[in-house]
C-alpha cells in the first residue's frame, strides 16, 4: 500500500471511530465533520456519483465498516491527486487529526510515566529464593526475541503464596526494569469475578500516561495502544490470579525488554504453547521454613513455646503459607492464647478429639511440607487435610460472637474491596463499629487492608466465611444484608452522580430529594466524579448482586446512578454488561407492578454505551426499541429522550437531514407533555438543547439563514432559565453560532460569536471548553490575516489545555503555534 493512501486509510479509521465513541471532544467532532466536508467535495468534483464512503447515497455518511473507510481514503486520494489545492486541504485535515490518535508515551520522554503500581510486600517473607533465582536465570539466559517479553507463570493451588512471591520477586528484580511496573489483580477466583482485560488495559494506559479522554472504547485499540506504549519499554507486568489465558494474553507487552508475572491456580497452557511462557508450580514450605515463618508472623515478643509444640503447629498448616499466616496473626494479637491450645485447636479439626496429647509431646507428629500436600490440600482443597480451612476454622473459634457474625454478613457477595460503608450495611451496624470490627479481622489475618479503610478478602476466607453465613444465618438473612448494601451503593452513587451532572433529567426516586448547595466549590463534580471511579468496580459488583438475589427495582436505578461516571470515562465493557442487566430488569419490572418507564431509560443509556465502543448498528437498534417501549407507557420525556438519542447518533453519522427530523419529532414529542407530568420541570432546558442540534444540524446541509434562526432562539431559551440561566450552555450556542459564520466564509462575525462564547465559559467555569473557544478565535484570526491576536490566543488555550489535565491538546497547540510563528 503506498504511503500516501496508508497513511489517510489511518486516520479515517481513528477519524470515524471516536466520532461514534467521543473520544476526541470538540476536537474529535470537528475533524470528523471536516472529513464530512472533504468527502462531499470530492464526491461534487466527481459530478455526484457515489457517496465518498462506498455506499453509494446522495451524500457521505460516516465510514464504519472497513469497507467503507477503505473506499473514503481511495477517494480522497484520486482526487487528491487531481487538485493541488484538495491534495494540501487532506493533508492538513490528516496533520490534524493525528492528535486524536492515543498517543503512546515513549519511555525516553520528560514526561513519562513510569508507574510504580506494585502493592506493599509483606515483612515476614520466608524463603522463595529459588523461585527469584529462577526468575533471574530466565531473564540471564533469555535470548530476545522482536516482539517477545519473557513469561513466567507461577501456579498453585490457593494460599500457597503465589501473590507474595510475586509481589517480592518484583521488588527484587524491579532496578532492571526502569520504566516501571504494572500490577493488576485479576480477580480470577471464578469466571464471574474475573476483571476484563478492556477494565485492566484502560487502567494501564492511564497510568502510562494516556489522557482518560483518549483511551479507546474497544479492546482491539486499547491492546494496541498499550502495546504502543510498552514498545522499546523495559518493564514488568505483573498480572495476579489470572483465571484463564484469555484474560492474560490481551494484556502482554510486545517488547523483549519486559517481564510478565503471572500467577493462577490453573494451568495457563495457551501462554506456555503459544507465547513460549515458562511454568513453575509452587509447592508448600519445608517445615523449617514454616516453623520461621510462624514465628515470624506470631512475633518475637511472645512467651516462649517447645519446639515440639511450634513444630506441631506448623506442621497442621501443611507448609501453606496462607494458614500459617493465619494461624500466627491469631496468636500474634491474642497474647493470652497459647501454643499449646492452638495445637490442640488445630488438631482436634484435623484428626478430631483424643489424638491431641501425643501430638503435642512430639509423639505423633502431623508433617507439614510436601507430605502434608500431598495428602489433599493442593488439588482438592475440600479433601480430608485442608490445613487453610482448619487455620481458619481456629481463628473464627476465638471471634467475639459480635465479630464472627460480622464477619460471615460481609461475605455474603464477592466484593471487589470491603469498604467501612459496605460493612456497616451488610452487617446492620453503625460505621465507627465496622471501621473496629474490620480491624480487628485484619489484625488475624480474615482480612487484609489494601487501602485506606479499604478491606479485601482472599477468596479463600471469603468462601470459608460464606459456607458459615449460609450454615448460621441462611440464605434469607444474606440477602437481606446485600439488599441493604445496595441501597445504600445507591444513594450514594445517585448523590455522587447528581453532584457530577446536576442539570440531567432522571428517573429513579433516589434523586427526588437532591439538591446542591448554593455555596457549592466548582470542583466538587470533578471530585464526584473520581469518588465514582475509585468505587466504580464495587458499584458494577452491586448490580450483579442485586441482580442474583433479584432485586430488579435497584438493578436498574444503580445503572442510572452511573450515567455521569460512564458517559465522561468510558469503561464500555463494564457499562454495557451491567446495562445488559438493567434492561432485563427494567422488563421484569414493567412486567409486575414496576416503573415501565425504567425499560427506556436504560436502553437510552445501554446504546450510549455501544456508541462508545464503535457498535454503532446495535445503538441503533437499541434506540429504536426505547422509542417503542416509551411510546408503550405513554412516557412523553423517555420517548422524546430517545428519539432525541437517535438523533444525536445520526448526527455523529453525518445523517444530518434524519437528524434533524429526529430532534424535530422530539421537540414536537415534548409539547405534549403538561403541567404536572413527568419531564415538565426539565421542558425548558430540553426544548433549548433541541433548538440547539437543530440548529448544527441544519449548518451541516449548508442552511446557514435557518442555522442562525434556530441557534439564536437556543441561546435566548438558554438566558430564561432559572437561576440566572445556563452559561455553560450559552456558551455552546455562541461556539455553533460561530462554527455557521466560519462555514459561511465571514470569520469577522464568527470573532463576535466566540468572543461571547469565551466570556460564558469563563462565567460557567468550564476549562477545557474554554480552551476550545480560545482556539476556534485563534482560526478567526488567522482567516483574517491577524497572526499576533491568533498567537496569543493559542498561548492561552494551551494554557487552560494543560490545567484542566489534557496534555495532548497542550502539546497540539504549541506545535500549531510554533508553525504560526516560523
Amino acid at each position: 500500500m503506498e504511503p500516501l493512501l496508508s497513511l489517510v486509510l489511518s486516520t479515517v479509521g481513528t477519524v470515524a471511530s471516536g466520532a461514534l465513541s467521543g473520544a476526541g471532544g470538540e476536537m474529535g467532532r470537528r475533524t470528523s465533520e471536516r472529513l464530512y466536508g472533504l468527502l462531499s467535495r470530492a464526491r461534487t468534483a466527481d459530478g455526484g456519483a457515489g457517496s465518498g464512503s462506498g455506499g453509494g447515497e446522495e451524500q457521505p455518511t460516516l465510514p464504519v465498516t472497513e469497507q467503507e473507510r477503505t473506499a473514503a481514503a481511495l477517494r480522497l486520494v484520486e482526487f487528491a491527486r487531481r487538485s493541488p489545492e484538495f491534495a494540501r486541504d487532506v493533508a492538513e485535515w490528516a496533520r490534524e487529526a493525528s492528535w486524536l490518535t492515543p498517543r503512546a508515551v515513549p519511555a525516553v520522554a520528560g514526561g513519562a510515566s513510569r508507574p510504580q503500581m506494585l502493592p506493599p510486600a509483606t515483612a515476614v517473607f520466608t524463603d522463595r529464593e529459588d523461585v527469584i533465582a529462577w526468575i533471574t536465570t530466565l531473564l540471564n539466559d533469555a535470548d530476545p526475541v522482536p516482539g517477545a517479553p519473557t513469561i513466567a507463570t507461577l501456579t498453585g493451588p490457593g494460599g500457597i503464596g503465589k501473590t507474595a512471591v510475586a509481589v517480592q520477586c518484583a521488588y527484587a528484580l524491579r532496578e532492571r526494569f526502569p520504566d516501571g511496573i504494572l500490577f493488576v489483580d485479576l480477580a480470577g477466583a471464578s469466571a464471574g469475578t474475573a476483571l476484563p482485560p478492556s477494565d485492566v488495559l484502560a487502567r494501564f494506559l492511564e497510568r502510562l500516561g494516556v489522557p482518560p479522554a483518549m483511551v479507546p472504547g474497544d479492546e482491539a485499540r486499547q491492546r494496541d495502544l498499550f502495546r504502543d506504549c510498552t514498545a522499546d519499554r523495559r518493564m514488568m507486568v505483573v498480572l495476579d490470579n489470572a483465571y484463564a489465558d484469555a484474560q492474560v494474553v490481551p494484556l502482554l507487552p510486545a517488547s523483549p525488554g519486559c517481564l510478565v508475572l503471572v500467577t493462577s491456580r490453573h494451568r495457563l497452557g495457551r501462554l506456555v504453547a503459544e507465547h513460549g511462557a515458562r511454568p513453575r508450580v509452587l509447592g508448600p514450605l519445608s517445615t523449617a521454613d514454616s516453623v520461621l515463618l510462624l514465628r515470624r508472623v506470631a512475633g518475637s515478643e511472645r512467651a516462649a513455646a517447645p519446639d515440639a509444640v511450634v513444630q506441631a503447629v506448623a506442621g497442621a498448616a501443611g507448609g501453606v503459607p496462607l494458614a500459617l499466616c493465619t494461624t500466627g496473626a491469631g496468636l500474634a494479637v491474642r497474647e493470652h492464647l497459647a501454643w499449646e491450645r492452638v495445637a490442640r485447636q488445630l488438631s482436634e479439626r484435623i484428626h478430631g478429639h483424643g489424638q491431641v496429647q501425643g501430638q503435642v509431646q512430639g509423639q505423633v507428629p502431623c508433617q507439614g511440607g510436601d507430605d502434608a500436600m500431598r495428602s489433599g490440600s493442593g488439588d482438592d482443597p475440600d479433601g480430608p487435610f485442608d490445613p487453610v480451612r482448619h487455620a481458619q476454622d481456629a481463628s473464627y473459634s476465638e471471634l467475639t460472637p459480635e465479630c464472627a457474625a460480622f464477619y460471615r454478613a460481609i461475605a455474603g457477595w464477592a466484593w471487589p474491596t470491603v469498604t467501612v460503608m459496605c460493612a456497616a450495611h451488610a452487617a446492620g451496624v453503625q460505621e465507627d463499629r465496622a471501621r473496629e470490627l474490620l480491624e480487628q479481622l485484619a489484625r488475624v489475618h480474615l482480612l487484609e487492608e489494601v487501602g485506606e479503610e479499604r478491606y479485601r478478602f482472599h477468596d479463600l476466607a471469603r468462601a470459608h466465611a460464606r459456607e458459615l453465613a449460609v450454615a448460621e444465618d441462611g440464605h434469607g438473612r444474606m440477602s437481606a444484608g446485600v439488599r441493604r448494601v445496595a441501597v445504600a451503593q445507591l444513594r450514594w452513587a445517585a448523590e455522587a452522580d447528581f453532584r457530577v451532572m446536576p442539570l440531567r433529567w432522571r428517573l429513579g426516586p433516589a434523586y427526588r430529594a437532591l439538591v446542591l448547595p448554593q455555596d457549592r466549590d466548582p470542583a466538587d463534580g470533578k471530585r464526584a466524579l473520581a469518588e465514582l471511579r475509585r468505587e466504580r468496580e464495587n458499584l458494577a459488583a452491586v448490580i450483579r448482586a442485586a441482580d442474583h438475589h433479584g432485586f430488579d427495582d435497584l438493578v436498574w436505578q444503580l445503572c442510572e446512578a452511573m450515567w455521569g461516571l460512564h458517559l465522561l470515562l468510558g469503561f464500555h465493557a463494564q457499562w454495557i454488561d451491567t446495562h445488559l442487566l438493567g434492561v432485563a430488569a427494567a422488563r421484569r419490572c414493567a412486567a409486575e407492578f414496576g416503573d415501565r418507564r425504567a425499560v427506556g431509560r436504560m436502553l437510552v443509556q445501554l446504546a450510549f454505551g455501544q456508541m462508545g465502543a464503535g457498535r454503532a448498528d446495535d445503538a441503533e437498534e437499541t434506540l429504536a426499541e426505547a422509542v417503542v417501549a416509551d411510546e408503550a407507557c405513554g412516557h412523553h420525556r423517555g420517548r422524546a429522550s430517545a428519539v432525541e438519542a437517535l438523533g444525536l447518533l445520526r448526527l455523529k453519522r453525518w445523517k444530518y437531514a434524519e437528524a434533524q427530523r429526529c430532534f424535530e419529532e422530539a421537540r414536537e414529542i415534548l409539547g405534549r407533555i403538561r403541567e404536572g407530568d413527568d419531564g415538565w420541570e426539565d421542558l425548558p432546558r430540553a426544548t433549548a438543547l433541541l433548538e440547539h442540534h437543530i440548529g448544527r444540524a441544519r449548518t451541516k446541509q449548508r442552511h446557514f439563514a435557518e442555522a442562525l434562526a434556530r441557534l439564536n432562539d437556543a441561546l435566548v431559551r438558554f438566558r430564561r432559565l432559572p437561576d440566572g440561566g445556563d452559561a455553560y450552555n450559552e456558551g455552546r450556542v455562541y461556539m455553533s453560532l460561530g462554527e455557521v459564520h466560519l462555514d459561511a466564509g465571514d470569520p469577522d462575525l464568527a470573532r463576535v460569536c466566540l468572543d461571547k462564547a469565551v466570556e460564558a465559559m469563563e462565567t460557567a467555569g468550564a476549562g477545557l471548553q474554554l480552551a476550545v473557544a480560545f482556539e476556534s478565535r485563534a482560526r478567526c484570526h488567522r482567516l483574517s490575516d491577524r497572526p499576533a491576536e491568533a498567537a496569543e490566543d493559542l498561548r492561552t488555550a494551551a494554557v487552560h489545555y494543560e490545567a484542566n489535565g489534557d496534555r495532548v491538546g497542550a502539546e497540539r497547540i504549541r506545535t500549531g503555534l510554533a508553525e504560526l510563528e516560523a
